[in-house]
């Protein structure tokens, strides 16, 4: 096994020993860039330990920097990562502290630190979440069809309702226009009801009667469309990521790659042929 190899085990596998305490150490340094992010906005706190959180925040962003180059030139195709949602992510909550010695100005890029929260989720990867991750987006990626035409039908009835309500309640009551009566409409059939408008007459509060009773719909649906398509996804996703293209969330008994065919289990066979 060569080196690149063992380096992509080890950063980009779960489901070995070497790759679980890289992930656990990756997310314990996570957590305490986040800390040093929020303790940093604390106006007091910072200024009392400025020079301690500059240099955590350089030791954290150096080992970044040297997992990010470990990551590219760990795998065949490095461009599948650089452009891929978690190396973008990767890349942008590395960057700002470097970009802030050059452009004096770049303070504020500070800020997209934060999107290493995000770099959480990869550690999920972990043999114990990687179903129940998977299982999860699949039912929202399905779900969405269902849920937009949902949504359509609750902006249908909060023009509706809006519409009405301007007629029934009129102006004097603070119903001063169509937009005003939609905006009322949805705030109600959201069950969020922030008081500020709200009907006087008896017909105009025997409708809103009937938009809260149909809020109740709007959590509810939504949800059970999700629920009903996660109960469909029942697949097991492993932790394997092909060294190849660095796709992921293959299926359990899968021996090659769904993307570019390449075998996931290269160290393996080589260590037979070792032994052989």
């Amino acid at each position: 096994m060569t080196w690149k190899e063992k380096v992509h085990e080890v950063i980009y596998e779960a489901d070995t020993k070497a790759g679980k305490v890289f992930d656990v150490a990756l997310f314990i340094i996570i957590v305490a860039s986040l800390v040093l992010v929020i303790l940093d906005s604390v106006e007091h706190i910072s200024l009392e330990y400025h020079t301690l959180f500059v240099t955590l925040e350089w030791i954290i962003t150096i080992f970044f920097t040297i997992e990010y180059i470990l990551r590219v030139i760990s795998i065949k195709k490095p461009k599948n990562y650089i452009f891929s949602f978690y190396g973008i992510v990767d890349f942008l909550s590395t960057i700002p502290l470097y970009v802030s010695l050059i452009f004096a100005s770049s303070g504020a890029l500070l800020s997209l630190r934060a999107l290493r929260l995000l770099r959480v989720f990869r550690v999920f990867k972990l043999v114990r979440y990687t179903g129940a991750g998977s299982s999860v987006a699949v039912a929202l990626r399905k779900s969405i069809p269902k849920i937009l035409i949902f949504l359509y039908s609750v902006v249908i009835i909060s023009f509706i309702a809006g519409t009405v309500m301007y007629i029934v309640e009129g102006p004097e009551n603070g119903y001063t226009s169509i937009p005003t009566g939609i905006y009322w409409a949805i705030v109600t059939l959201t069950t969020v009801g922030f008081g500020d408008i709200h009907p006087v007459t008896p017909l105009g509060q025997f409708i809103a009667t009937i938009i809260m009773l149909l809020g109740y719909g709007v959590i509810a649906v939504p949800t059970g469309i999700v629920t009903a398509e996660m109960t469909k996804e029942n697949t097991r996703k492993n932790t394997q990521v092909c060294s190849n293209c660095g796709e992921a969330d293959h299926r359990d008994s899968a021996e090659f790659c769904h993307n570019c065919g390449d075998s996931l289990h290269k160290e393996q066979e080589k260590e037979i042929e070792n032994e052989d």
